[in-house]
């Protein structure tokens, strides 16, 4: 039977082996402020998760009843609760797309603190949901600048994999980034122009749509 609350337990003992309190002063500085922020790396928390994941593996196998699935999920959401960088960015890591409902997501969304924690679920978990363009679009429509940036770090995801969007929601993705290029958050802003640029990298004619659609606001150029 594996324990999630000791699993929990242990996992916050050990980042004060790991803390790094010029990391953690310097995200402060820069405006990432968590409750708590012991300054890990994200290579170590990915090296961290991939040996949380293989020490559930082995807990569970000889167990029919369980899965390797429900106690990641379930240990993912425990972390999220945490008021902790670290074991935010963990719950990230962990949660299996396909456990994820679109609720939680939503959820999840809501409660999600700063930027790098907007970027890193977006990252290591957004971009694998099965309603992934789902969620995108529904994002960068929202009202919430930290919404519509996860949202736009989606869509740059999702075109790096060559998932084009039809006809209407081309149209609607380029009004809702016109819009975020003109607004005056500038990581909203630099999420939206990241995204435009692995749109146009889906080939020429994404290219011109891109190019075409900035110049109505005035720029004449799109960075590379």
């Amino acid at each position: 039977m594996f324990d999630i609350q000791e699993k929990v337990k242990e996992i916050k003992q050990s980042f004060r082996q790991v803390m790094d309190g010029a990391t953690s002063s310097s995200m402060r500085q820069k405006g990432l402020d968590y409750g708590l922020n012991w300054g890990a790396s994200i290579q170590m928390l990915r090296q961290m998760a991939n040996e949380i994941a293989n020490e559930i593996a082995s807990a569970v196998a000889n167990s029919p009843l369980s899965t390797l699935h429900s106690p990641l999920k379930q240990l993912s959401v425990t972390l999220w609760k945490e008021n902790v960088r670290e074991c935010k960015i963990l719950a990230t890591m962990l949660m299996p797309p396909e456990e994820m409902l679109p609720d939680l997501a939503d959820l999840w969304m809501e409660q999600t603190p700063t930027v790098e924690i907007a970027e890193q679920t977006a990252f290591n978990l957004y971009q694998h949901l099965p309603y992934a363009a789902d969620k995108a679009f529904l994002w960068i429509a929202s009202d919430r600048d930290l919404t519509q940036l996860c949202g736009y770090h989606i869509m740059s995801r999702l075109f790096m994999k060559r998932q084009e969007p039809n006809e209407r929601g081309i149209n609607e993705y380029i009004d809702q980034a016109l819009a975020a290029l003109q607004s005056p958050n500038a990581m909203l802003r630099k999420a939206a122009m990241q995204s435009l640029i692995h749109f146009s990298g889906m080939g020429l004619v994404y290219e011109r749509i891109a190019r075409s659609a900035i110049r109505t606001i005035g720029m004449d150029f799109l960075p590379t």
